[in-house]
């Protein structure tokens, strides 16, 4: 599986910062923002990882980053995104590298808690289609949001006026190859811009999307609040943890009774966990 960290835009919602340099390269506690959700990636397995990047800062990205080998990598992939057009655009820069293999993407202002090693198990299990991770949040109309009917999602809303539930969809999306034959076929929405969530709805009309609920506290960091709940977030319980073998293993069972139950009582036990999370 190939990873993809999205890192571009202007970042006009952190100005004046990012006159200077690109919103990802801000610190979040003791790291740049674009070091969490490439950790991300890394934790849950996936070594051949692709930033995509633009503006007048691309080439601060190289001398941070490197060739990777402050994530223990060997290599490390560019791509420069001319412009904006939203998140469907910048990813489709990486259909060349990511060819005909499964990829797991990920917005570079996006920091957990915890990890996707559990949702990337169970992409890894589907023959096709998508999968997409949700947090229950007190703001769902910042967000792509998930309409859910009896433990399924039923439509996804782009920053909706009125969310028809408090889920959101985080900023970690996994997709089969045919994700960039579905990015040639949008047409910008009323914003002028390609949407991922018209992405995701094209996966749940034809039946191929699946969805898990995160686990931990999520956050993004666009906006001078969240910068600030991102830090001490991370300051106070840090990021990006991995459970040790025992307690994975503790998961894993727990996992498999849950998908076992009807297909209503996934969604009411992971909002219970959402709620205690917070």
């Amino acid at each position: 599986m190939k990873g993809v960290v999205l890192a571009g835009g202007l970042g006009t919602r952190l100005s004046p910062l990012t006159r200077v340099t690109n919103k990802h390269l801000l610190p979040v506690y003791d790291r740049p923002m674009i070091f969490y959700p490439i950790e991300t990636l890394v934790n849950a397995g996936i070594r051949d990882i692709l930033v995509i990047t633009g503006g007048q800062n691309a080439g601060d990205f190289l001398r941070l980053l490197s060739n990777g080998k402050d994530f223990g990598l060997e290599h490390f992939n560019y791509a420069y995104q001319e412009g904006e057009g939203g998140i469907a655009a910048a990813l489709r820069l990486a259909s060349h590298f990511v060819g005909k293999e499964k990829v797991c993407v990920i917005l570079g202002d996006n920091i957990i808690q915890g990890n996707i090693l559990e949702s990337r198990r169970r992409f890894d299990q589907q023959e096709r289609g998508a999968h997409i991770l949700l947090k229950e949040v007190p703001d769902p109309e910042r967000f792509g949001c998930a309409e859910i009917v009896d433990g399924r999602i039923v439509k996804i809303a782009e920053k909706p006026k009125r969310p028809k539930s408090s889920y959101a969809v985080t900023g970690v999306y996994f997709y089969d190859e045919t994700v960039f034959e579905r990015i040639a076929s949008l047409k910008p929405s009323a914003r002028g811009e390609l949407e991922i969530t018209d992405i995701n709805n094209m996966y749940l009309e034809e039946g191929t999307l699946t969805f898990s609920f995160l686990e931990g506290w999520w956050t993004d960091a666009g906006t001078f609040e969240s910068l600030r709940r991102a830090t001490n977030l991370v300051a106070e319980t840090g990021a990006n943890h991995v459970p040790s073998q025992a307690s994975a293993a503790h998961k894993s069972a727990s996992a498999r009774t849950v998908a076992s139950a009807p297909a209503a009582e996934p969604a009411v036990a992971a909002a219970k966990q959402g709620k205690s999370a917070r």
